[in-house]
């Protein structure tokens, strides 16, 4: 079964930086897209950023310009550097992997960013 582990989290200062991490294990499957989406109290979850096992990277608006996903597809593991943080990029981050041919989708549990002011 796939399993995914998000590490990277933390309290930081605004204008600060953080990197998450996302390893997945337990699938040998050629196509798949990982990415990142989070979920603030009160609100419903969304994308922030996701790339495709061919390279091909997409950003939520409020994330452009200050944020770089990465993977490295031999080891199952996508990053999200995360630039200029803002308190209200203050959320629960989970990673997610979806296989293409198949639909199927897995999420990590979650790893938690705080952003002060």
């Amino acid at each position: 079964q796939v399993q995914l582990v998000e590490s990277g989290g933390g309290l930081v200062q605004a204008g600060g930086s953080l990197r998450l991490s996302c390893v997945a294990t337990g699938s040998s499957l050629r196509f798949y897209d990982m990415g990142w989406y989070r979920q603030a109290r009160g609100k419903q979850r969304e994308l922030v950023a996701t790339i495709t096992s061919g390279g091909s990277r997409n950003y939520a608006d409020s994330v452009k310009g200050r944020s770089t996903i990465s993977s490295e597809n031999a080891k199952n593991t996508v990053y999200l550097q995360m630039n200029s943080l803002k308190p209200e990029d203050t959320a629960v981050y989970y990673c997610n992997v979806h296989f293409t041919n198949s639909g199927m989708e897995y999420w990590g549990k979650g790893t938690l960013v705080t952003v002060s002011s």
